[in-house]
């Protein structure tokens, strides 16, 4: 960021973003970056303040590990499904096999 005559921070000027997701996140990084001159200035509204002061918490610490936590048990529970479908297709695969080295041929039961 260049700074002006007046001690102003203006942002560096950025090529247009190439999905809405890296706008939002333009966006979001020039919130904060506001949001940092204001608690540096002695500027800042009291919800600004708020704001990082609840990121600052424990309680915000916990309920964020909570939903990583919470995360990576639906991620581990998608994982034993697809698991479990690829075992149950084994088996039906080897059952197949062994009926067709029986002799009774493919037979659906």
């Amino acid at each position: 960021m260049s700074v002006s005559k007046k001690g102003d921070i203006k942002p560096k000027r950025q090529p247009p973003a190439k999905t809405p997701e890296a706008r939002e996140n333009q966006m979001v990084a020039l919130a904060v970056d506001l949001a940092e001159k204001q608690l540096s200035d002695g500027t800042a509204s009291s919800q600004v303040i708020t704001h990082f002061l609840k990121l600052g918490s424990t309680k915000e610490r916990l309920e964020k590990e909570i939903l990583e936590k919470q995360k990576e048990l639906i991620t581990a529970k998608t994982d034993a499904i697809q698991s479990g479908k690829k075992v149950e297709e084994l088996y039906k695969n080897a059952l197949d096999a062994m009926r067709t080295y029986s002799g009774r041929g493919d037979n659906d039961d």
